[in-house]
């Protein structure tokens, strides 16, 4: 069984994490606030480069517990990792596969067609849920979505498959604002480096989370995170874990984030202009996040391919096993997470 509450976020500045016998212990100006056993914690996940000693790492190192460092709103810096005991065949097959666009292709497919379909039925689902806030513009990127989809199936190079993703993700990006009902938060285009509003700021973090989350989970397979189908080789990249998400965007991010606006759970109050434009987080307002966020995963929900209820955080451990299973050439074809 897995564990789903099994990463340990460190956002406090004047953080320190050591080991303490068989448990991990975190403290802040020499108090101690925090103390878990060790074979509880997979990932130790800390926003800036958060003191940790040496012993900790070497742990970690050795039993396998990822060390991540994210930037304080949620940019992937580094990750500390011991060394690799994945399976080299699996690997293999995985690189051979990457080297062929047809193959490659098999796998993106239908990952992009489940962010598409995840992005429409978020659209759909808030029309049913709020029918006094019917738009005629969120029906009609629904529509035009769903017209994309075959389309998504034909593509025959990874470029136009890549072409429709940006089509249909620019549409959606471009209601997107007609599903915050909170006033006080605009949301215009999607904005990444910086995020220019507090609604891009949120979505940026999640998505660094999540991101996190798919590579740790892909990792356990014995799949080289680093190596995708859809997203291109680049140094320091975790393309694997890059494709993956594209599936879990809708459901593990932008949802997080409108509720996280339109039940007031975050505020203005909580977010700092920059003078370049940047929007920041306050340390409050990460926590916020990261509590919503945590909550997300232990919700449960039924898988659409297997049939089997699950909790939310189980996903991309499962996601990673059915590629894996599909790199071995156990089933025919890779059965992305569609959203009921």
């Amino acid at each position: 069984m897995k564990r789903h509450l099994n990463t340990l976020y460190i956002t406090s500045d004047d953080a320190y994490v050591h080991k303490e016998r068989e448990t991990f212990v975190v403290e802040v100006e020499n108090k101690k606030v925090f103390q878990a056993p060790v074979h509880s914690i997979e990932n130790i996940v800390c926003f800036g480069f958060k003191a940790l000693s040496p012993a900790i790492m070497s742990f970690c190192a050795e039993n396998n517990v990822g060390i991540s460092y994210l930037s304080a709103n949620g940019r992937f810096l580094a990750r500390v990792s011991g060394a690799q005991k994945g399976n080299v065949l699996l690997r293999k097959a995985q690189y051979v596969m990457s080297d062929s666009e047809l193959q490659s292709l098999a796998i993106a497919r239908p990952i992009i067609a489940a962010k598409v379909a995840n992005y429409r039925n978020l659209l759909l689902r808030h029309q049913r849920n709020h029918p006094e806030e019917y738009s005629d513009s969120i029906e009609g990127v629904a529509a035009t979505m769903g017209e994309r989809l075959p389309d998504i199936q034909k593509a025959e190079t990874l470029d136009q498959l890549r072409g429709i993703e940006g089509e249909c993700a620019a549409m959606y990006f471009g209601v997107l604002s007609s599903l915050i009902g909170n006033k006080d938060f605009e949301f215009t285009a999607r904005s990444k480096r910086p995020p220019l509003d507090p609604a891009n700021a949120i979505l940026s973090f999640l998505y660094a989370i999540l991101a996190n989350d798919v590579r740790s989970a892909i990792e356990t397979t014995g799949l080289d995170p680093q190596v995708g189908f859809l997203h291109g080789l680049r140094s320091g990249r975790p393309s694997l874990a890059l494709d993956i998400m594209e599936e879990f965007r809708a459901y593990l991010g932008d949802r997080v984030m409108l509720n996280l606006i339109n039940l007031k759970q975050v505020t203005k109050k909580d977010f700092d202009v920059r003078e370049s434009g940047e929007v920041r987080m306050s340390d409050e307002a990460r926590k916020t996040v990261l509590e919503a966020y945590q909550k997300r995963k232990q919700e449960e929900t039924t898988h659409p391919f297997l049939g089997e209820k699950m909790t939310v955080g189980l996903l991309p451990h499962i996601q990673a096993q059915l590629l894996a299973r599909y790199v071995r050439g156990d089933i025919a074809e890779y059965p992305p997470f569609y959203i009921k």
